[in-house]
């Protein structure tokens, strides 16, 4: 029994869906070996911890003394490799976490240097790039600056270097993950790099990262690299799939204390905040995490194999290092962009039925299309495929909570492509 007793695949994919599986096969070994390690760390920070049925019952109103609340703080704190950890429902986004940190650290007059170039479009208000909106911290005095990628991509670190040698820079800001950009995501060891060439000319300089997609795709986090903080969403890979919101920062204690007298009040900070019995999931979730995160990549790999075989543009390449979940695939045109989030879609375990059309978004400048068909709302953990209507036309992907279900999503994107005339096999 293959997929061709539910789907209906062309026999052309369906052989170069084996080549693919084929071409593989090495990077699902190095993929299984890295899981199997960060599923370690986990368990053994959850004993270590000592978690029991008590502690993941919840609380109401304040949530003053939720003992539940502060052992999943420790183990996310151990998971990252920091000293301290905030872990919280009450996160919206990851967009909401990332600003409470910088809300947190910044203050009237410092600058921060984002030193991976433009972020993406969603960060963007919150520093005030474009225009100082309403609540941004331009708006609080914050200046922002930039250091622009070379041309292939990576950081530029003589200019990093010699713009914290111009001017005294409180944050230097890190962006891991690509955004709605064709750059390559950082690994960890570009991440050292990075922190190495901070250290060495601001020392002073907090160095921050948008974890975002990274966290367990590599045996290390920024952390454990020289990182001061780091944030991310977790209802992407630190939530398993089972978080239903939240997010989490973690980092040097006396970072995260400023961060939670943020995150709720100053002289309160993280001794308030009900957990409303949405313990369990974050538990469940961050221990399935590293599991979901390999199947994820392996999604990814198998992407990027089956399109570089169907003659379209991947990055990374089946073979490239990779520092996130995230599959870029440039499909040329905007019937390719669309067909392969239709197809996506349609082979969604929920709203496989919808068929995703282009819409302006809020926080984009570009009509985005997305194919989401997930059990929470907006997951990326989960199999999801999205970009801007606008060159190169490129569809970034992300998720697969199992393997073998993102693989048949995959398959029924270049199905669709093809009903679309988006794409050409040879007999």
């Amino acid at each position: 029994m293959n997929i061709t007793s539910f789907f209906n695949i062309d026999d052309r994919l369906l052989r170069l869906d084996k080549a693919a599986l084929e071409n593989s096969q090495k990077q699902f070994g190095e993929i299984d070996d890295i899981a199997e390690f960060n599923q370690l760390k986990v368990l053994s920070a959850f004993i270590k911890n000592g978690v029991s049925e008590a502690v993941m019952s919840g609380s109401t109103g304040y949530g003053y003394d939720d003992r539940g609340r502060e052992i999943l703080e420790r183990i996310m704190a151990d998971c990252m490799g920091a000293e301290d950890a905030l872990m919280r429902h009450s996160f919206a986004s990851g967009t909401h976490t990332l600003t409470v940190a910088l809300f947190g650290i910044l203050r009237p007059g410092d600058r921060v240097l984002c030193i991976t170039g433009r972020p993406y479009d969603t960060i963007t208000g919150v520093f005030g790039i474009d225009s100082v909106t309403d609540g941004s911290l331009a708006d609080f005095g914050v200046k922002y600056a930039q250091v622009d990628l070379l041309g292939d991509g990576t950081p530029d670190i003589d200019g990093i270097k010699a713009e914290l040698k111009r001017e005294k820079y409180k944050m230097a800001y890190i962006q891991r993950s690509r955004g709605y950009s064709t750059r390559p995501s950082l690994t960890i060891s570009d991440i050292e790099g990075l922190v190495k060439a901070v250290r060495e000319v601001s020392p002073e300089s907090v160095v921050m990262v948008d974890n975002c997609y990274g966290e367990f795709v590599e045996r290390k986090e920024p952390c454990e690299v020289g990182a001061d903080l780091v944030a991310g969403s977790l209802i992407k890979n630190p939530g398993g799939g089972i978080a239903p919101t939240g997010g989490y920062i973690a980092g040097k204690k006396e970072l995260i204390e400023k961060c939670a007298a943020r995150m709720t009040c100053p002289g309160v900070g993280r001794e308030v905040g009900a957990t409303l019995g949405h313990s369990r999931e974050l538990y469940m979730g961050l221990f399935a995490a590293p599991h979901v995160v390999g199947e994820a990549v392996k999604t990814a790999v198998y992407t990027s194999a089956l399109f570089e075989l169907l003659g379209f543009e991947t990055s990374p390449r089946p073979q490239e290092k990779r520092g996130d979940i995230i599959q870029c695939v440039t499909l040329g045109s905007a019937e390719g962009l669309i067909a392969f989030c239709q197809g996506m879609q349609s082979g969604a375990p929920v709203d496989a039925f919808v068929v995703p059309e282009p819409w302006e978004m809020p926080g984009y400048t570009d009509p985005v299309i997305m194919a989401a068909g997930a059990f929470t709302l907006g997951a990326s953990i989960e199999l999801s495929a999205d970009g801007p209507v606008r060159e190169p036309y490129a569809a970034w992907m992300q998720g697969g909570l199992n393997f073998h279900s993102a693989k048949a999503g995959v398959l029924l994107a270049a199905q669709k492509m093809l009903e679309k005339g988006a794409l050409n096999i040879g007999e």
